[in-house]
């Protein structure tokens, strides 16, 4: 390997353990005897799980967040669905435009996004805060992720498959459910867990509007303000399970086509 090869792939290794060190540390204490995060660790166990699981505020805090993602993931693909199919039928340059214009809150600062949103559903509508803005809420930030996905399947798909189906006589109701739905079911799927691992780790836009209560989020940043001990560890472990978990499910059945 000639020297700036070499070079290259130190400095591309050198990123990759600066990122997944402290993930795996974190993964590592949650797992520790001792109460100190600190190395060299003095054995395993299982202890800070079960003193996790014993908190009464983990498992609401966990359906909250459950139901939180759940329905971001659905919503998020019916209505990125809808926008996708009309998408579609432009022309690339007005719907790239569309795209852009809607892709605007993931690329501003959650901070602000989320100040806007209590802004608007406390002062403008009066809203009480609680799951339902939450999910609202997120479904600005991560509804533009999943109409890009679907946009870029929607891109690719052989409309005269539908054209045949109209002419056998399907109605465009039954051309979709029985044509379009079953081509592209595994990145409506993938979309749908993406939008869930984003909707699980998300704390900015949740903490402003979920007025009481907690999701695994919230609960760490609570756990973090009182103390430090690998509870804490533990439940970032399960957030890590979980996104990653519904990634790697969303990249398989996308076939990474996104």
């Amino acid at each position: 390997m000639s020297l700036p090869g070499a070079l290259w792939t130190l400095f591309v290794t050198a990123v990759l353990v600066f990122l997944l060190l402290p993930l795996a540390l974190v993964v590592l204490f949650s797992f520790n005897q001792a109460a100190l995060t600190s190395l060299p660790i003095s054995g395993l166990t299982l202890d800070w799980y079960a003193t996790l699981f014993a908190n009464r505020s983990f498992l609401p805090a966990l359906r909250n967040s459950l139901i939180v993602g759940a329905a971001v993931g659905l919503l998020s693909v019916l209505f990125g669905t809808l926008a996708a199919l009309g998408l579609v039928r432009l022309r690339p340059g007005r719907a790239a435009a569309l795209i852009d214009l809607l892709s605007a809150p993931m690329m501003m600062p959650a901070l602000v996004i989320a100040i806007a949103l209590l802004v608007f559903f406390v002062r403008f509508l009066g809203a009480r805060m609680g799951l339902p803005t939450v999910i609202l809420g997120q479904l600005v930030v991560i509804q533009p992720f999943v109409i890009a996905i679907l946009y870029a399947r929607l891109s690719a798909f052989d409309w005269r498959l539908v054209d045949g189906a109209r002419d056998l006589g399907a109605g465009p109701l039954r051309a979709f459910l029985d044509v379009t739905l079953p081509i592209i079911r595994p990145s409506l799927i993938g979309a749908g867990l993406i939008a869930l691992s984003l909707s699980l780790d998300d704390f900015v836009i949740t903490f402003f509007m979920i007025g009481s209560g907690n999701t695994l989020p919230t609960l760490v940043w609570g756990l973090v303000r009182t103390s430090l001990d690998p509870t804490i560890n533990a439940v970032a472990t399960l957030l890590l399970v979980l996104s990653i978990g519904s990634t790697i499910v969303a990249l398989r059945l996308g076939r990474h086509r996104f």
